[in-house]
């Protein structure tokens, strides 16, 4: 035994469960005649009974002991108070004698003596269950006035009531939700249907933001999404946001570099990607190319190469590191990637990743002795083209922002490009003689002039044409020399900049030495184009036939109409401007004009708001309209006109009239 409190719980548990029966018995007439009310109304009653129980036990347990166990020798009040030591020696006797005489039964025998099983009280509840289910036999008085209440409320009219199912496009793998009116989210393709469930109220009408009106009766209505729009039903508008597909997005991460130059002697090379897309990557491509040679024997060989799958359908992840045996590159080869991907969509949307470039740069060539004819017998293994070496230098100044690179890696990429521009720089120059001086011609002006200070002329040069000079063993004429002189110039300060490890400065002469060339491949063109150009054949079968079918005209079409804004429109503006009547078909014109050029989907379905609104008649929503309708403008010219003033005699004589 633990003391007083451990007595009093076992007292008060057998008290519980003396009164259980009495309190479970109570409850069932109720629980059957499924009378709520009746079942409380017990239930209080029990609350009560268990609240003055165990009041009871409180406050008589100790006199239920004495009574009932003669070893507590009437001093169980000590058990819950003892004050002096002789009072707490007699508490630990009596707890010692009765872990011996205090077990279960003699718990329930002293309960029992004191608490009753209080079935008396199960009398007056039965009788009154009894008395509710007599009264529940008999007919309501109100019945017969109820009937007629009720079968009016059914020959009343019945009311619509609408069901929505959404079906995503099935690509999505989305699951299709039915419901009450609501708005709705759909990814495009994706199909909404609108039933009745109870047919026999009568059809119904939708209006849809676009001006269409949809009947739902017996049969759905259905609507392929396609734009976001709304739909109104009982005045009330529910928005259908439509979500375009998303193409695949590709992501490369190595090479970090769009032009990746390997090291010399390197043996590897890293390729690493991924493929992520909205709702699965149906295919992914790796496409390669490699490039070998030199000058017109250049050799392209392609692979492609599918990329693995995974677990994760909208994700591909792939990473891989090549032996350069396997790619099959050689020093002075170029390998240029691209990765391709689609997805599962019903049209699926094909994306291609910039295409990448890996150099394995070629052993430095022996030096040998130059002599007049190694331009034409030797070609350089590989020779950069003008625009290529605008890109590295691009490239170059990009990677210098976005990281941070050493000064020998910056100044080793810079000298590498200004090598290319001067192999470039000495291939053009070949055209204006082997070592024809850039400022040959500034030099000849000079001489020219000093030559005309002192009086003399030399005819030689000015009406001969002298063959012992460099220039002039070539064939070109004196304008094409001039824009190669130009190019060179400009390729010359490229380099210098290229070689002080400026490449900001060099970009502006690399852009003018590319436009020289343009100007040069384009006069050659346009040469080609006219002495070479070759007529459609024509078809002997349908000549001097009359039939003009699939003929195209050679007439010129006229320029059609200055007006940027249709005078339907212009007319529907004015007319909002005021609370007259709008012209003829004017919803019409407004959705047409809304759908063209209100490309924002909230943009586009506010405007188509402010129709329907201005539709209802709300007569101070035009102005809404009206500055929709005028957003929709991108480019109105400004046109001024003079007012235009009828002078007559009369008009002429009052004006003469006032100003005296």
């Amino acid at each position: 035994m633990h003391g007083d409190a451990d007595i009093l719980r076992r007292l008060w548990r057998a008290a519980l469960l003396r009164r259980l029966p009495l309190w479970v018995l109570g409850t069932l007439p109720w629980l059957s005649l499924r009378l709520l009310p009746g079942v409380l109304a017990w239930v209080a009653w029990c609350m009560w009974d268990g609240a003055r129980l165990r009041r009871q036990v409180t406050y008589g347990w100790t006199g239920w002991l004495d009574a009932a166990v003669p070893d507590m020798e009437d001093s169980s009040a000590l058990l819950v108070e003892a004050d002096t030591p002789l009072a707490r020696m007699q508490r630990r006797r009596l707890l010692a004698r009765l872990d011996a005489a205090l077990d279960g039964a003699a718990v329930r025998r002293t309960v029992r003596a004191h608490v009753g099983t209080g079935l008396i009280w199960l009398l007056p509840w039965l009788a009154l269950a009894a008395l509710a289910w007599f009264f529940g036999q008999q007919p309501a008085a109100g019945a017969h006035t109820a009937r007629p209440a009720a079968q009016a409320a059914a020959a009343a009219p019945a009311i619509a009531q609408l069901t929505v199912t959404a079906t995503p496009p099935a690509y999505t793998g989305a699951a299709r939700t039915t419901g009450a009116p609501r708005d709705i989210g759909l990814p495009e393709g994706g199909s909404v249907s609108w039933c009745l469930k109870n047919p026999e109220a009568g059809a119904t009408t939708l209006e849809l933001s676009d001006g269409r009106k949809l009947e739902v009766g017996e049969r759905c209505a259905a609507l392929v999404a396609t734009e976001s729009l709304f739909w109104r039903w009982r005045g009330a508008r529910y928005t259908i946001k439509v979500t375009p597909d998303a193409p695949p997005t590709i992501t490369v991460t190595q090479p970090a570099q769009m032009v990746q130059e390997l090291k010399t002697g390197a043996s590897t090379a890293a390729m690493a990607l991924s493929v992520q897309d909205d709702y699965r990557v149906q295919r992914a491509t790796l496409h390669l190319t490699l490039a070998r040679g030199s000058g017109e024997n250049i050799k392209f060989t392609d692979r492609e190469m599918p990329l693995p799958a995974s677990n994760n359908p909208r994700l591909r992840n792939w990473a891989k590191t090549w032996t350069l045996a396997e790619l099959g590159m050689e020093p002075g080869d170029e390998l240029y990637f691209f990765v391709r991907a689609a997805d599962n969509a019903a049209r699926p949307h094909t994306v291609q990743s910039p295409t990448y470039t890996l150099r394995l740069p070629a052993p430095e060539p022996e030096d040998e002795e130059e002599t007049s004819a190694m331009p034409v017998l030797v070609k350089p293994q590989s020779l950069r083209s003008q625009r290529q070496i605008i890109i590295d230098t691009e490239q170059l100044i990009a990677d210098m922002k976005s990281t941070r690179m050493s000064a020998e890696t910056v100044r080793e990429r810079s000298e590498a490009i200004a090598a290319d521009q001067g192999q470039l720089r000495r291939r053009y120059g070949q055209f204006l003689g082997e070592e024809s001086s850039l400022f040959g011609a500034e030099e000849h002006e000079e001489h020219e002039a000093s030559e005309k200070k002192g009086g003399e002329m030399d005819v030689l040069h000015q009406f001969g044409h002298a063959h012992d000079e460099v220039e002039n063993a070539t064939l070109y004429d004196e304008g094409t020399k001039k824009v190669l002189r130009r190019a060179l110039a400009a390729m010359w300060d490229a380099e210098k900049s290229l070689r002080a490890i400026q490449p900001k400065t060099a970009l502006a002469p690399e852009h003018k030495a590319l436009a020289a060339i343009k100007e040069l491949q384009q006069a050659d063109r346009i040469y080609l184009h006219k002495t070479a150009f070759v007529p459609p054949p024509i078809k002997e079968a349908i000549r001097m036939t009359g039939d003009v079918l699939g003929a195209a005209s050679y007439a010129r079409e006229q320029g059609g109409s200055n007006e940027a804004i249709p005078a339907e429109l212009r007319e529907l503006v004015a007319a909002l401007s005021n609370e007259g009547a709008l012209p003829a078909l004017w919803t019409r014109t407004a959705h047409d004009w809304v759908r063209a050029r209100l490309k924002d989907d909230e943009q586009r379905l506010a405007a188509q708001r402010a129709i329907q609104d201005v539709l209802d008649g709300c007569l101070h929503c035009r102005p809404a309209l009206r500055a929709w309708l005028r957003a929709g403008i991108e480019q109105a010219p400004v046109l001024l006109q003079a007012q235009p003033v009828t002078h007559t005699p009369f008009t002429r004589a009052w004006r003469e009239g006032s100003n005296k």
